[in-house]
């Protein structure tokens, strides 16, 4: 299946209406008090499942392409990628800035009390340096390193499901369909993963 290029930029605006929609969405539920009883609970939740609904769609572009052999939706990974970036840097924001009111003495004893943050943050790490090495002028200034460092994000594959599945207190479904979901597209990758933390010789 080919795509023409007039048609990769209406995807591209699909995409980018299909992120975007979500968070005005989210906007309009807070101004009209639809946030539910916790309207900072619930946005931290509502920005985090952003992210990890970005990541999962980022990481199934890649099956989808070689399946229906569309090569040109692989131009697509980078602008997903960026979202799924975007979505947790609100997700961050929101849990300092109105859960913790950026006081920031109080999150190092989150930390210490809720590992799971932790865990949340080193997946944010790896999210941030894939966005912001995803530029081409620095790709190509990389080399075979960028790859490499691309592939960190089989790692926040691993650690943003455990973070979610963590972080809930009692209802357990939702994170572990998720963690079962992130082990499917790992487990296609299985090849690329081995070939990544083979020992070079």
């Amino acid at each position: 299946m080919r795509i023409s290029a007039r048609g990769l930029f209406w995807l591209k605006v699909l995409l980018h209406i299909s992120f975007l929609l979500p968070a005005f969405y989210l906007v309009a539920l807070v101004l009209t008090g639809n946030a539910g009883g916790d309207p900072v609970q619930y946005i931290i939740h509502y920005t985090g499942m952003g992210a990890i609904n970005s990541l999962l769609a980022t990481l199934l572009i890649s099956p989808i392409a070689k399946r229906f052999k569309i090569a040109a939706l692989m131009q697509t990974r980078r602008l997903v990628g960026l979202y799924v970036c975007a979505y947790a840097l609100l997700h961050i924001s929101a849990f300092i800035s109105l859960d913790l009111l950026f006081a920031w003495r109080l999150l190092f004893e989150e930390v210490i009390k809720r590992p799971y943050i932790l865990v949340g943050a080193a997946t944010l790490i790896i999210i941030l340096l894939l966005a912001i090495t995803s530029l081409n002028r620095i790709k190509r200034s990389m080399g075979k390193r960028w790859q490499s460092l691309h592939n960190w994000i089989y790692l926040a594959a691993i650690l943003a499901p455990i973070h979610f599945y963590w972080s809930v207190k009692s209802e357990i479904i939702e994170p572990s369909i998720y963690i079962a979901l992130f082990a499917a597209l790992l487990f296609y990758r299985k090849d690329s993963i081995y070939k990544w933390l083979k020992p070079k010789k």
